[in-house]
């Protein structure tokens, strides 16, 4: 990969906890919009599966103008069944979003983890939950279980 990354940039796709869309859904959404194709680089469905969206050596099209240097991540959900934001994604997603961010930090090890929302901008609430705060969590449980 050519690209250096600085930013791994999580989202959601703002669907209910029963939408199990994946990278074919959020591929036409964006089309709709008149993008070339899926903004993201991964989508992770509710079954914590991985799908492939942007090919990670291309810019993708998910954080105006801090795309050429950031990966994003989409978690399927980030609403309530009552179609507010909430962070209501399943046991399955936070294991892979933390095994995928993790893998990627092996790769880009001086890449910031981010949520959509802390870029300047950005009127979303999206992906539902402070990201810095999580992966902070995340590192140190991990440092006190040895992993």
């Amino acid at each position: 990969m050519t690209r250096r990354i600085e930013q791994i940039v999580i989202h959601c796709s703002a669907t209910n906890p029963n939408q199990d869309i994946g990278v074919k859904e959020i591929d036409a959404w964006h089309k709709k919009r008149g993008w070339s194709g899926i903004g993201y680089h991964y989508v992770i469905r509710r079954n914590g599966e991985i799908e492939k969206g942007r090919p990670d050596d291309k810019p993708g099209a998910h954080v105006q103008s801090h795309n050429a240097r950031t990966l994003g991540i989409c978690l399927v959900g980030g609403l309530g069944n009552d179609n507010r934001a909430k962070p209501a994604y399943t046991s399955e997603q936070w294991q892979t979003l933390e095994l995928l961010v993790r893998h990627i930090k092996t790769q880009h090890p001086t890449a910031e983890v981010l949520g959509h929302r802390d870029f300047p901008n950005v009127n979303k609430a999206c992906p539902c939950f402070d990201v810095a705060n999580w992966w902070a969590f995340v590192n140190e449980t991990n440092e006190k279980v040895g992993t």
